[in-house]
């Protein structure tokens, strides 16, 4: 939820957290209050959905109010309860949707926690054929995140080791190190953390460390990679390095 802090003139202000303390949050909850998505906190999502969808070449769209999509007992069963807002992700199919699906869609899903709400990214316990059959012509369905305001903050996932996905992990800068950890904190599909970087000895144009992106695969393995692209940017800092190709196995 959103809280105040006194702006040092004895009066209280809005307080929206910054986008690392929303990396460092952000929790997978599948139990919503009822409290509904206020006209401010739309207009917000909105403003992200709208960027995500230029940048990205995307079609992602906001639905609210809707109980629908996650009554299914499947969805009951996962513990989905009054998930009645969520964030569909879709575009044209192509050989990179998915991942760039992931990667800013995932934009969205952050800003959502900056402003106080909660999330959670779902590949199949949500009625697909439902919303489907609202998009267009041409779209594929990627994945549908639940939001709305968490009944709890959810809890921290159990997590590989940067060892575990990483290379090298002895004498790296700052901010490799940052960035894996940063990707540690990315959600990917059934927490499987499929995905591998390394920073390579090779450098670009402009001098800058490449650093190579992979994955062995898994379901949703080219969105989880898109999320983890995003996240290692972000801890990263893109004024530090550039991306090799990624590779999907």
């Amino acid at each position: 939820m959103r809280r105040t802090e006194s702006n040092g003139k004895g009066n209280e202000m809005d307080y929206r957290m910054s986008i690392d303390e929303a990396v460092e949050s952000r929790h997978a909850v599948r139990s919503y209050t009822e409290e509904p998505i206020s006209a401010e906190e739309r207009a917000a999502l909105e403003k992200a959905v709208a960027a995500a969808n230029a940048d990205g070449a995307l079609h992602l769209r906001l639905a609210y109010d809707d109980p629908e999509v996650f009554s299914s007992t499947l969805a009951r069963r996962a513990g989905f309860a009054n998930a009645n807002n969520y964030l569909v992700v879709a575009g044209h199919e192509s050989n990179n949707l998915d991942m760039r699906a992931g990667y800013f869609a995932e934009k969205v899903v952050l800003e959502a926690q900056r402003l106080g709400l909660n999330s959670c990214w779902v590949a199949g316990t949500a009625k697909r054929r439902a919303v489907r059959q609202t998009l267009a012509k041409k779209d594929k369905l990627v994945a549908i995140v639940a939001l709305g305001h968490g009944a709890t903050q959810g809890e921290p996932h159990r997590s590989r080791t940067i060892a575990q996905v990483s290379r090298p992990v002895n004498n790296v800068p700052e901010w490799f190190a940052r960035g894996v950890r940063y990707a540690l904190l990315a959600p990917t599909a059934l927490n499987q953390q499929t995905f591998w970087v390394q920073m390579l000895r090779k450098t670009n144009a402009a001098g800058l460390p490449l650093v190579a992106l992979s994955t062995n695969g898994g379901p949703c393995a080219r969105v989880d990679l898109g999320i983890v692209k995003l996240h290692f940017e972000l801890g990263a800092g893109l004024e530090n390095f550039a991306w090799a190709d990624p590779v999907v196995h």
